[in-house]
């Protein structure tokens, strides 16, 4: 007897420690596919979640422990590398890694993916009434639209920017013909007075609001997340308004945003991370995020299983040659990061 309980008190204490725990973006996986994880590696899932990765940065630096896997973008995966924060993938353990598309491997920020695996990607860029800017003959493939008085006077009121640093200064800079990437302090500040300049007819900074707010007609123009301009169309489309909304990349680039897995020095259970990562990397699986929300997918396998309005939207899922007029954005040296909070600041107060 003694014998029995003890065998059971090991296989629940076995069951117990059966959890993977992620560090997650918030509506980043579906409820049925975390059930069928779940059920395939007979484990729990539990998820918190960010909103940004200066968030989720922030937690682990105040010394936040028990994740194992965070879903982190390339330029926090640069920071995690280089704050010896992550585990190395081992890639004998992923056999579906050969589902992803060499172009979004081996990035600047993780050579090798020794360290990242990539999910999910966004491009930072441009929403729009595409009723509405037909009528006034203004073009929608140009960050000019957010940034030129000549048309932002017909627009007044009507435009919402993000209220982040780096993709507002970023879309400034390549529509001064910039890198996105740019770190010169006189180029960041001739960014800095477009924005001022412009600032006046934009309606607010927003970095969610503008979902509903495009979709319902109150804002003509948002720069933001493909996944939310897809979002906003749908919902329109849904709701029967007598508009259309569309979403376009500019002609002068854009930033793009991969969002990847890496496990965290500290995962307890390295093993059911990698479980995870390669079950995600399956077709069905990774097609996942794409149906969710709308994302863009680095998987190749996850095509057939994605759903034709999204998979067949250029802007959602660009070609070679869109690709190589994105950027990803670059973390930024102490003394970069101060000169942008002061811009930043400018630009808020003024």
């Amino acid at each position: 007897m003694r014998r029995l309980l003890l065998l059971l008190m090991f296989c629940s204490l076995a069951r117990a420690e059966d959890v993977l725990y992620l560090y997650n973006w918030n509506n980043y996986i579906s409820e049925q596919t975390a059930a069928r994880f779940e059920t395939w590696c007979r484990c729990k899932l539990k998820q918190d979640y960010y909103s940004d990765n200066e968030e989720m940065l922030a937690k682990l630096e105040a010394g936040a422990t028990g994740y194992d896997l965070l879903v982190p973008t390339g330029n926090a995966v640069e920071t995690l590398i280089r704050k010896k924060e992550l585990r190395l993938i081992e890639h004998r353990q992923l056999a579906h890694f050969a589902n992803l598309h060499p172009a979004y491997l081996d990035a600047w920020y993780d050579r090798g993916n020794r360290y990242s695996v990539p999910y999910a990607y966004t491009v930072t860029l441009l929403g729009y009434n595409a009723t509405r800017l037909k009528e006034l003959g203004l073009p929608a493939d140009t960050w000019a639209l957010i940034f030129e008085p000549a048309y932002l006077k017909k627009l007044k009121g009507k435009v919402t920017v993000l209220n982040s640093q780096r993709e507002l200064m970023a879309a400034a800079l390549l529509y001064l013909g910039h890198s996105a990437q740019d770190t010169d302090p006189a180029h960041w500040r001739a960014a800095r007075d477009l924005i001022l300049r412009a600032k006046p007819y934009w309606a607010a900074f927003s970095n969610s609001t503008y979902i509903k707010d495009l979709a319902i007609g109150n804002i003509w123009v948002a720069h933001g997340y493909s996944n939310d301009m897809f979002r906003a169309r749908e919902d329109a489309k849904a709701a029967k308004r007598p508009f259309a909304i569309a979403f376009a990349t500019p002609r002068e680039g854009a930033v793009l945003a991969v969002d990847s897995f890496v496990i965290h020095k500290g995962s307890r259970r390295p093993d059911l991370a990698h479980r995870f990562i390669d079950f995600m990397l399956s077709g069905e699986n990774a097609a996942d995020v794409s149906n969710l929300i709308g994302a863009g997918n680095p998987n190749q396998a996850a095509l057939p299983h994605i759903r034709l309005e999204v998979a067949g939207e250029t802007a959602i899922f660009p070609n070679a040659a869109d690709r190589q007029r994105l950027t990803m954005l670059r973390d930024l040296e102490p003394a970069q990061r101060r000169l942008m909070s002061r811009l930043w600041t400018e630009i808020k107060v003024k």
